[in-house]
């Protein structure tokens, strides 16, 4: 027997919108406890053998009155049910647990009841069972029902194979089943198995997400041609969202690294070539080979460099890349400098044909070189590369530093006066390009000086800035003083008539005060109107403070020291390139700061610039004698200040007045790049001489424009024809201008619809190239239609080239072409 009162609910649902409610109990489970239903207003009739009476009573006796028309066992059929007019016109209601669960649903297609009945546990939790009435629709069949099931139990409200793919892969990558083993216990793995077969072409005698796995990446290493033809469109399309979807790259990483040990995928590829592997962006293992192969290529100038910038590109799409972005960017840096120096001309005519040729063109080979060495640094290992790293050492080293230097030498040997016709010399440096500024009393200065910030570093620098909406950066050069080291160079750039060594060589005066401190140059810069401060206090102030700071002075002198204080003491100094790294975001974020504060002119400067390589340097680098004097003051790696210094052929001698100082100090510095051996100091990077990496110092000035001033690449759909045929579709695209700073890359998602009906893959595009030549510009979007476009034939349909609107997850329309669909029969064979 079963308690009517569970009943109650529905059969007052029904008698909400009719007087008369048919009810079937062929079971005879409910006529016991017919008294104890208490339907309002409603009367209840048992028929037995009384049809023709209770269709009276019903129709003539009563027409306005409510009845519960209770039939119990086996129920007459066809004409034999004398009630049947009356039961059509009604409906019957019948008390089952699945029909009244239908009910409840409000589901009606055929075969729900069966799909409810044979799930029962899974309908006996009022919580499932509200969850799941939340995702149906009225029109949903039983495959629809279960689907929508099986997501109530992974807790989602997406019921898409792929979706609950997605859920149980991202479960097994964390070693997890419980989601898997809910659909076991409800009964539902089963309906899953089936729908991975007739939609994906995957069968197994005991299935399992770990099997499926292995066979979803076996058929992506094959390239999805082994298999039933629309079951491999079908994984190919999804197989693509799995791997694009930020919800499951991680996972579908961690899944690969366990196929590839399955596989044993490292042994399989042992012999090939990194040009064979560059089809397979899916193991790990390949963008490994790759790296070791392209590096040893480039070492062996075995490869071109349009060839590894070219390869480089083509890995961005592995599911790797961020493990290895750093190695690729470090072969990619390695490959321009080594082709940059077999190109290698240090010949130079005079004093400032050598200047203009390193502020035009060799520094990119210190920039080179220290983007090698940053990426190669914090790449998470770095083995593939000691053997490029080796050449590049070796290369740089001996052909640039070493031969730059001593051509360089012979032009420093040659002049009588530290100056030149091409640049200002940095004492101007006020004069020039600040006191115009400030001259009317109208306009304001902002000064940063960043210790130690190399011309090649503030160029880079300059290439961020203009890459900021609305900034625009200019890189001038300056001839830097000599010795080139923090206490002269600072003194060099404040307000001054003259600058010199005092009597023991430091602190360095101007117009007789001391230079040495925030607080002293505070007070040099109090007769403009200036404030010297900090950096860290100013990136510590509130916007509202800083403007009030900027209101009240005509200049401000910001101090910033990061390069130099990693690079001047031994146990930091190879970690230099890092500290640079990390003062381009931190100048960048100062120049926010201050443009936020109403700052429009800022000057970004150095006192000095660097030597440094990698590597312990070379017995041959390191000056055998010792300088000599009357009264040598101060002995530095890099110079020597004192008086009577003798000469030496080692050495480069001036005097104070040759160098433009106010002071009775000599100058000595050690020829080309060599240093003076001391003891406790660090080697690798120095400063203080005459090389051009020390003397040629930055100036870039910072303006902040009205009007936006950057915008993404423009990119253009050309149809090749206006039909679709076949099962796939390549639609070319042409990226129409260069990347720049001002004209940035683009990344875009592509596909086909028809209406908003997505019936094929969606392919992530980047468009960032920055060849000038237009036939580097040019790329295809692959698309491969869904089984879903068979119901499209010769319709309409819309390619899409969509962006994601910034800051969201949502996409809007960038370009488009439409085509018709017209394929002579819907066959999965022209896939």
């Amino acid at each position: 027997m079963s308690d009517a009162t569970t009943v109650r609910p529905h059969l007052e649902r029904r008698f909400e919108t009719q007087r008369v409610v048919f009810w079937h109990d062929p079971e005879v489970e409910y006529a016991s406890d017919l008294d104890t239903l208490a339907l309002e207003g409603v009367e209840t009739l048992s028929v037995a053998n009384d049809e023709y009476a209770v269709k009276n009573r019903v129709l003539h006796m009563d027409p306005g009155a409510r009845f519960l028309i209770y039939r119990a066992g086996a129920i007459p059929t066809g004409l034999g049910n004398w009630l049947l007019d009356l039961e059509l016109a009604y409906g019957v209601f019948t008390a089952d647990r699945a029909s009244l669960v239908q009910q409840d649903l409000g589901l009606t297609a055929i075969g729900i009841g069966d799909a409810i009945g044979a799930h029962p546990k899974f309908f006996r939790a009022t919580k499932r069972v509200q969850g799941l009435k939340a995702l149906l629709d009225v029109n949903d069949d039983a495959d629809k029902l279960r689907a929508k099931m099986c997501a109530v139990l992974l807790s989602q409200r997406e019921h898409s194979l792929l979706e609950i793919t997605r859920t149980l892969l991202v479960e097994n990558a964390s070693d997890g089943d419980a989601k898997y083993s809910a659909l076991a216990e409800y009964g539902l793995d089963e309906f899953y198995w089936h729908g991975v077969n007739s939609i994906y072409g995957y069968a197994s005698p005991s299935p399992s997400i770990a099997d499926f796995v292995l066979w979803v990446f076996r058929q992506a290493t094959a390239g999805f041609t082994s298999g039933r033809p629309g079951g491999l469109r079908n994984i190919q399309l999804d197989f693509a969202s799995l791997r694009n979807d930020r919800r499951s790259q991680k996972a579908l990483t961690i899944c690969a690294r366990r196929t590839a040990r399955d596989l044993d995928y490292a042994n399989t590829i042992e012999d090939a070539s990194f040009r064979d592997l560059l089809g397979n962006d899916l193991f790990e293992e390949a963008d490994r080979k790759i790296i070791s192969g392209l590096a040893r290529a480039v070492a062996d100038r075995g490869v071109t460099a349009r060839e590894v910038t070219e390869v480089i590109r083509g890995r961005q799409s592995s599911i790797w890349i961020d493990d290895y972005r750093n190695l690729y960017a470090a072969i990619g840096s390695a490959s321009d400098l080594l082709t940059a120096l077999h190109a290698l001309d240090v010949s130079m005519q005079s004093f400032d044909d050598g200047l203009d040729r390193y502020r035009h063109d060799w520094f990119r080979i210190d920039q080179l070189y220290r983007q090698f060495i940053y990426a190669a640094r914090t790449a998470e290992f770095s083995g593939p590369l000691e053997t490029l790293r080796t050449e590049v050492e070796k290369f740089y080293a001996n052909k640039f530093l070493y031969d730059l230097g001593n051509a360089w030498q012979q032009q420093v040997d040659g002049v009588g006066r530290w100056q030149s016709a091409v640049v200002f010399p940095q004492t101007s440096f006020f004069n020039n390009h600040v006191e115009p500024i400030i001259r009317d009393g109208r306009r304001k200065a902002v000064v940063i000086i960043s210790d130690a910030l190399r011309y090649e570093v503030a160029d880079e620098l300059g290439s961020r800035i203009r890459q900021e909406d609305r900034f625009d950066a200019t890189l001038d050069a300056m001839l830097g003083v000599l010795p080139s080291y923090t206490q002269l160079g600072m003194a060099a750039l404040l307000p001054h008539s003259k600058i010199g060594h005092s009597k023991d060589g430091d602190p360095v005066v101007v117009d007789g005060h001391r230079s040495d401190g925030t607080v002293n140059r505070g007070k040099i810069l109090d007769a403009v109107g200036g404030r010297a401060i900090q950096a860290e206090e100013v990136l510590s102030l509130t916007r509202d403070e800083l403007r009030d700071l900027y209101q009240q002075h005509q200049v401000l002198y910001v101090y910033h020291n990061r390069i130099d204080a990693t690079g001047d003491k031994a146990g930091t100094e190879r970690q230099v390139f890092e500290a640079a790294e990390e003062t381009q975001r931190e100048l960048v974020d100062l120049v926010k700061r201050l443009t936020n504060a109403n700052a429009t002119n800022i000057l970004i400067t150095a006192d000095h610039g660097f030597l440094f390589q990698d590597t312990s340097l070379a017995d041959a680098f390191y000056l055998s004698t010792l300088p000599q004097g009357d009264d040598i003051k101060v002995t530095n790696r890099r110079y020597v200040l004192g008086r009577g210094l003798k000469d030496d052929p080692a050495f480069k001698s001036f005097t104070a007045a040759q160098l433009g100082l106010d002071s009775d100090l000599d100058v000595q510095i050690p020829k080309s790049i060599h240093r003076l051996r001391l003891p406790g100091a660090g080697s690798r990077f120095v400063h203080g001489g005459a090389s051009l990496q020390e003397i040629v110092v930055p100036v870039l000035t910072i303006n902040k424009k009205r009007k936006s001033d950057t915008r993404l690449v423009h990119i253009e759909v050309l149809p090749e024809s206006d039909t679709i045929t076949t099962g796939q579709l390549v639609v070319k695209l042409f990226q129409t201008d260069s990347v720049s700073e001002k004209v940035q890359a683009r990344t875009a998602r592509a596909g086909l619809y028809v209406g908003e009906t997505l019936i094929s893959n969606q392919p992530q595009l980047v468009f960032d190239q920055d060849s000038a030549d237009k036939r580097d510009r040019y790329q295809s979007a692959h698309m491969l239609l869904s089984q879903d476009a068979n119901d499209y034939n010769n319709r309409a349909v819309e390619f899409r080239l969509e962006e994601r609107i910034p800051n969201t997850n949502q996409w809007r329309v960038y370009a488009k072409a439409m085509y018709t669909l017209k394929r002579s029969f819907a066959s999965d064979f022209d896939f």
